[in-house]
């Protein structure tokens, strides 16, 4: 009687495991292409343009001519370091001040409004639909000579005051009222994240309100505080309708700098180069703040020490 003919060994479970995971990996893939797209030709290629052209010669429209640092020697032979640190300094105090008005606030609508606070939020977020430029014209007919300010001073108290415009807290000011929103949304969110019992509980074991806000508020808030103050950051280090408007020619910000290359000058170059170092500085200066903060632990990721 002849022997049975030997059967292939069996296929590893293993060997069918990858070909299992394939097809989600590229249904995942397929997916996300749109998007990826998006970001590639929406953002990842303007801003590669937009440093390839920092390295064209100066007052030139091509992409093809042969690359220089000359724009690069025009920035720091000339003075727009003092521009670059207008637009740093007048970011940062815009986030210091808006920490200062937006937490109480905040923690108010998360605490203590409850269901007061969406009245609150669509009072804020209806500014919103309102152009800046125009909201900002109407804090310039506030504080102008005459104005609604000195008007009524005039009229009602006999003071004469002269325009309020021009100067560096008007233009701040003026930040502060445009970008309070994105600061005191991620507050709100950033306090509701604490839970009331723990708050109880150190009042229970005999914490001050002090130690309560230094303990227990502000470290479960931090992430709404980071996330703010980033957001605000961002977009204010970048703004240049508050100077222009509020302050004239008093304060030139590296956005107008910018904008005056691509536009009177019509020297994209340069503005390119100008925009380059920019956003590279901003970034270290994001990245610098981020890393005094361990991101894990403010986000919960990691357990307190």
């Amino acid at each position: 009687m002849n022997a049975a003919a030997p059967q292939p060994p069996p296929e590893p479970a293993a060997a069918k495991k990858p070909a299992r995971e394939l097809a989600p990996a590229l249904l995942g893939l397929l997916s996300a292409s749109p998007f990826g797209l998006l970001m590639l030709f929406g953002f990842v290629a303007p801003l590669l343009c937009v440093v390839w052209f920092g390295f064209m010669p100066p007052k030139t429209f091509s992409l093809l001519q042969a690359p220089t640092l000359e724009n690069y020697r025009t920035i720091f032979d000339q003075t727009y370091f003092k521009s670059i640190l207008w637009s740093l300094g007048l970011a940062g105090g815009t986030v210091l001040v808006l920490l200062v008005i937006c937490y109480p606030l905040a923690f108010a609508m998360a605490k203590i409004f409850r269901g007061g606070a969406a009245f609150v939020t669509y009072a804020i977020a209806t500014s919103l639909f309102v152009s800046e430029n125009i909201r900002l014209f109407g804090w310039v007919i506030g504080f102008m000579k005459k104005g609604v300010v000195g008007g009524t001073l005039a009229a009602w108290f006999d003071l004469q005051i002269d325009s309020l415009l021009y100067n560096v807290p008007v233009i701040i000011l003026g930040m502060v009222y445009v970008y309070l929103p994105f600061m005191l949304f991620p507050l709100v969110l950033g306090l509701k994240m604490v839970p009331d019992q723990v708050r109880e509980a150190a009042f229970d074991l005999g914490a001050s309100r002090w130690q309560v806000f230094r303990r227990v508020d502000l470290p479960l808030s931090m992430p709404g505080v980071l996330i703010g103050s980033l957001l605000v950051f961002v977009l204010s280090v970048g703004a240049i309708s508050e100077a222009k408007i509020l302050g004239g020619q008093k304060v030139v910000t590296i956005a107008a700098d910018i904008e005056s290359e691509f536009t009177y000058a019509q020297n994209w170059p340069l503005g390119s180069a100008i925009s380059t170092l920019f956003i590279a500085l901003t970034t270290v200066v994001v990245f610098f703040a981020l890393g005094r903060f361990d991101l894990e632990k403010l986000l919960g990721k990691k357990p307190s020490e």
